[in-house]
């Protein structure tokens, strides 16, 4: 069996490192020349992984085709917003029923289109050979093998299960789940919620105000998720609440970094210009904030957020809005 993992990141190739670690045929497709010589030459992702030895078996290529070539599984990890263009410029390689996975996370900011709708936009209704894989999961962890636990949103019972199989190790524990729009919505939304956070914590407002913050926020979650047919219960879990508590508190969150800096008094301008990976919440909550309007679901702190990013609002002002809106039952 052989994965084709679509993403040269820190994410794609922790994950691509797992796998090759536990024996699986892997490649690893990333679209720089200098990294793929840095992964089969010297075995490390200098750019986005620095400090981590890769497994010998774990090879890296340009080449398209080569990395799709026989593969059982295409586990696409590049970025959000560049997601539907990777997925065209793949798709004339890849076999007639694809099974696809998603490990990215976000909602793209032109179409409001989640990673499941960019699928089946382009691929046709993939319902039963497409999966979603989040959770609590910094990529430094998963690569030093330290153990961690995921879960997988695949419609399809039997294809769940299957996958559950392949993509576990020793280390790196799959939960399957048959919802998978909670599970893509679950890992998009708590990018946030991360930022917003961190703000906070920039701030110095405290514990008091980062566990309102992370309460509130999966109410949030769990409501634009089922207004989007999600079930609730997926928001109580690992793609849910667990990547949320991870992603809110652990410094190695991108999005929990930009929050900080925002809180400290820097602009976005100047935090994301320092910054070389991807911090999906960021343009995740402009495209939301756009889509719970769409729906008419309430999102409070995304709105705050978004004035905070977009529009120059005080963080301070911010906060204090969200203290004293009206009043009401939990």
């Amino acid at each position: 069996m052989k994965i084709a993992v679509i993403g040269g990141g820190a994410w794609g190739t922790a994950l691509a490192n797992a796998w090759a670690g536990k024996g699986t045929r892997t490649c690893l497709w990333v679209r720089e020349p200098e990294l793929v010589e840095a992964i089969n030459q010297r075995r490390e992702n200098e750019a986005y992984l620095p400090g981590v030895r890769l497994v010998e078996s774990l090879t890296a290529t340009t080449d398209m085709a080569e990395a799709v070539q026989d593969a059982a599984y295409a586990v696409f990890v590049v970025p959000s917003q560049f997601f539907r263009a990777a997925l065209r410029e793949f798709k004339p390689l890849l076999p007639e029923r694809p099974v696809i996975v998603c490990a990215n996370k976000g909602v793209e900011l032109q179409t409001l289109a989640t990673m499941s709708e960019i699928v089946s936009e382009e691929l046709g209704d993939l319902t039963a050979r497409f999966a979603m894989l989040s959770g609590p999961s910094f990529a430094k962890e998963v690569a030093a093998g330290m153990p961690t636990v995921v879960a997988l949103g695949c419609e399809d019972h039997a294809l769940g299960e299957e996958l559950r199989e392949a993509l576990s190790t020793e280390a790196f524990r799959v939960y399957s789940n048959p919802d998978y729009r909670g599970v893509e919505l679950g890992g998009a939304l708590k990018n946030i919620i991360a930022i917003a956070v961190g703000c906070a914590d920039g701030l110095e407002f405290g514990h008091n105000a980062r566990a309102a913050l992370i309460t509130r926020g999966l109410a949030e979650m769990s409501r634009l998720g089922v207004a989007l047919g999600a079930d609730a219960a997926t928001f109580q879990g690992l793609a849910g609440m667990g990547d949320l508590v991870l992603t809110c508190t652990g410094d190695l969150s991108r999005n929990r970094q930009v929050g900080l800096a925002l809180g400290r008094g820097k602009t976005l301008d100047e935090i994301l210009k320092d910054m070389k990976a991807v911090a999906e919440g960021v343009k995740s909550t402009e495209s939301v904030h756009h889509l719970a309007k769409k729906l008419g679901v309430p999102m409070p702190i995304t709105d705050q957020l978004y004035a905070i990013l977009y529009e120059g609002k005080d963080p301070r002002e911010a906060v204090r809005e969200l203290m004293t809106r009206e009043l009401k039952a939990e």
